[in-house]
């Protein structure tokens, strides 16, 4: 099982309406995006780490962890942003290099830490939403919106195939390891490329025998999933109808 799923499932959260987690997250996002607050971006990663550590039970060090892997992508692809090589020196840093300097201005410095401050708290929005709602809550919430049938059960066969295609590669390199395909990196780099081509075809197979499963369950072209109604408590509304309205009033002052 994926990490994030199996944090969503030990979640203290896991049994809050989803609909409330939903437009929460949707909403603080939108308000980021519109915004690019580096103060609300802050203020959103503070209240969603909050939320998730504290009354969500889910560990720091391991929410860390989850967030640190867009950071690393988000701190190397800013680096074209803040990072110049010119024959001038900018205003905010200048390291000599030869006849030219790597240097940066304080615009897009601050340029880069709106960019990095924007997508983090996205990303811990989304984090929010995946953290604390199984997939077949967000599929309900999508078919109370009116999203298209199709879209939702194609969503619901990729989720559930990704861990088929997981459950074959491992057992592939499980084998592989047994048959010292790993023993130096020249052999591992061959044995990856058996895999995924022996992937490719464990995956049309198990995704035909998927289909025939289906079928022999009176499969109609939809997917039926059993989906509990939880309550919508006006306390937990109420205080995400202040955040939201502190958000927009924080975007409106931005643009005024």
């Amino acid at each position: 099982m994926i990490a994030a799923d199996k944090l969503c499932y030990r979640s203290k959260l896991r049994y809050v309406n989803a609909g409330e987690k939903f437009w929460f997250s949707v909403l603080t996002m939108l308000f980021l995006i519109l915004s690019r607050s580096l103060s609300m971006a802050v203020l959103v990663l503070l209240v969603n780490g909050l939320l998730t550590v504290k009354n969500g039970g889910i560990g720091l060090g391991s929410y860390l962890r989850l967030l640190s892997v867009p950071l690393v992508f988000l701190i190397l692809s800013t680096l074209a942003v803040v990072v110049n090589v010119s024959k001038v020196p900018l205003d905010a840093y200048a390291v000599p290099v030869g006849a030219f300097y790597i240097t940066g201005s304080r615009e897009s410095l601050l340029f880069g830490m709106q960019l990095i401050g924007t997508a983090m708290a996205s990303v811990s929005c989304l984090y929010f939403l995946s953290l604390h709602t199984t997939m077949t809550d967000i599929l309900g919430v999508l078919e109370g919106l009116h999203c298209p049938r199709l879209l939702t059960e194609l969503m619901l066969l990729i989720y559930r195939f990704i861990f088929v295609l997981m459950d074959t590669a491992s057992a592939i390199l499980i084998s592989q390891k047994a048959r010292l395909g790993h023993r130096n990196f020249k052999t591992s780099i061959r044995s990856f490329g058996w895999m995924g081509a022996g992937l490719l075809m464990k995956a049309f197979q198990r995704s035909n025998a998927l289909y025939d499963a289906m079928e022999s369950r009176c499969y109609a072209g939809s997917i039926r999933v059993l989906r509990e109604q939880r309550s919508v408590k006006p306390g937990e509304v109420g205080a995400i109808v202040c955040f939201e309205l502190l958000l927009l009033g924080m975007t409106i002052g931005r643009k005024l």
